[in-house]
């Protein structure tokens, strides 16, 4: 049986209020007196309960926990799926005329790649104050529903600066996805359940290559053979854009905001299911922005080592995922092989997402487990490099293990699920962490360079590179979380410390808290 408390809480209002006026015991931290009167939303639910204690018995922890994966994790994850093809569709154009029809020359198609990055730099930090202030379900879908819009309009493009305005836009509206999704599950699930359910969700952007690339491949095949109205590649615009505005209605529909206002669980089961993420020590949401969390989250050196995998980690993924259809031409096959056999590269990250979010939860160690996808996929990418052009075998099966390298920037990202509490810490630690991912991405195409075809040796050994350091990084960050727990746990053993009541609803942030334990 799980316990939400350890010992029976006051009633939330009378908590609150105590806290506020300071008539709470002592607590070894004084911050923790000093920020906790703006308490998280989770204290609706326990209002007039007269502090009585909800215990989640083992039973009913898993049935909630059957209700909120049926509910939430199949459309998470397509749109997922979508948020990663949305982007790249401009690979699969690239080998079906695009370049041609809109006349693109020089480093056109390099500024298109690097140009949606912009778009997502610009309103990364502005969505993650939305996302913290605005209804959550209901903004995400918004902003899912019009980057559709956007992606459609792209088959109406004619001319280069109007494809550079649609990628913009396009970056501006997905901005939102991954920080909404990391809010949504670490808002929905513990945190022994949160690095699985990232690496499920975030590895339909595997998913969303294999579809991409399959759907891209026919509509090729069948335009060569019947031809079409429109060129080609509009066609896999149009497609993907109106799928893409049906899945956001939907979501509009089904997600709701919080557990309070979900619609298809019962009044008690709301409350059970916040009881549920008690242990979390972080609770489920605040919508007031707090200056002293934001100054933490610039002063924690966790913040910066994020900020620097996802930077450096994000210059391969920018270059290998606007140029991997390019990348295989150049093995020697042709456009339309390129187009399929793209698909296995999306069914190894699938694979390697899966596995590294099962092993990492099971073994409690996420970030060791992650360096396993990126020590393949360096392998891979020497194979690449080392192996003579005649070889296109050899090298396209580098280039299918190159597709594990997402491990490590999705167990981070569920870390700051997992690791980052106080809610304005945690958005603006998303925040940055997607910041670091946008310069990445803008960097990377910038390193396939035209001059370096047909083996790009140079981008190569520079993604290489890249990855090796991003491995010192992980390293240091399993360090640090590690040091911190040892001395929160010699904070708790200390005798004069006094536990507040209801302290895991009280939006403290994780540094402040000595009961919050970081996950590894």
């Amino acid at each position: 049986m799980e316990s939400v408390d350890e010992k029976k809480p006051a009633p939330p209002a009378a908590v609150a209020a105590d806290v506020e006026n300071g008539a709470v015991e002592k607590h070894p931290d004084e911050k923790i007196l000093q920020h906790s009167h703006d308490a998280d939303e989770a204290l609706k639910a326990f209002s007039g309960l007269e502090g009585e204690v909800i215990e989640v018995d083992e039973a009913t922890n898993k049935r909630l926990l059957r209700i909120i994966d049926r509910h939430m994790m199949p459309l998470m994850c397509v749109i997922y799926g979508m948020n990663y093809l949305d982007k790249t569709t401009l690979s699969y154009a690239s080998v079906m005329g695009i370049k041609t029809d809109i006349d693109l020359t020089g480093d056109d198609y390099q500024w298109l790649g690097s140009m949606f990055y912009f778009g997502y730099l610009a309103w990364e930090y502005p969505t993650g104050q939305l996302l913290q202030r605005m209804p959550l379900g209901k903004y995400s879908a918004c902003c899912i529903i019009m980057w559709g819009v956007i992606l459609s309009c792209f088959a109406a493009v004619t001319n280069y600066s109007g494809a550079i305005a649609i990628r913009f836009f396009l970056g501006v509206f997905e901005a939102a996805v991954t920080p909404g999704f990391a809010l949504l599950t670490s808002q929905w699930y513990t945190k022994k359940e949160q690095g699985t359910r990232v690496g499920i969700w975030f590895s339909f952007n595997g998913w969303g290559q294999i579809f991409g690339g399959l759907v891209a491949y026919g509509i090729a095949v069948g335009a060569r053979k019947h031809g079409s109205a429109i060129e080609p590649w509009k066609i896999v615009f149009l497609v993907t854009g109106l799928l893409t505005i049906a899945l956001g209605a939907y979501f509009y529909y089904l997600i709701p905001d919080s557990q309070l206002n979900a619609r298809w669980l019962k009044k008690e089961d709301r409350i059970l299911a916040v009881a549920r993420v008690r242990v979390n020590q972080q609770g489920i949401g605040n919508k007031h922005f707090k200056m002293y969390q934001l100054k933490e989250a610039l002063l924690d050196p966790i913040t910066w080592a994020f900020f620097f995998y996802a930077l450096v980690g994000d210059i391969p993924n920018g270059g290998i995922s606007n140029f991997f259809s390019q990348l295989i031409v150049s093995f020697g096959y042709t456009s339309e092989q390129s187009l399929l056999y793209g698909v296995p590269g999306g069914a190894v990250e699938v694979i390697a997402l899966v596995i590294n979010g099962y092993l990492g939860d099971r073994l409690g160690q996420r970030l060791l487990c992650s360096t396993g996808g990126l020590v393949c996929s360096i392998v891979g990418m020497v194979l690449i490099v080392a192996l003579p052009l005649s070889n296109n075998v050899g090298r396209l099966i580098g280039y299918y293990m190159t597709q594990a390298s997402p491990t490590p920037f999705v167990a981070l990202l569920s870390l700051i699920s997992s690791n980052i509490a106080g809610y304005t810490k945690k958005t603006t630690v998303a925040a940055f962490y997607l910041i670091g991912y946008c310069v990445g991405n803008i960097i990377g195409p910038q390193v396939f360079r035209p001059k370096d075809a047909p083996r790009y040796v140079p981008a190569e050994i520079t993604i290489i590179v890249c990855w090796g350091v991003c491995l010192l990084d992980l390293y240091f960050i399993w360090w640090w979380y590690n040091r911190q727990n040892r001395k929160k746990a010699a904070v708790r053993a200390d005798p004069s410390y006094v536990r507040l009541e209801n302290q895991e609803w009280l939006d403290l942030t994780d540094r402040e808290n000595p009961e919050f334990e970081y996950t590894l």
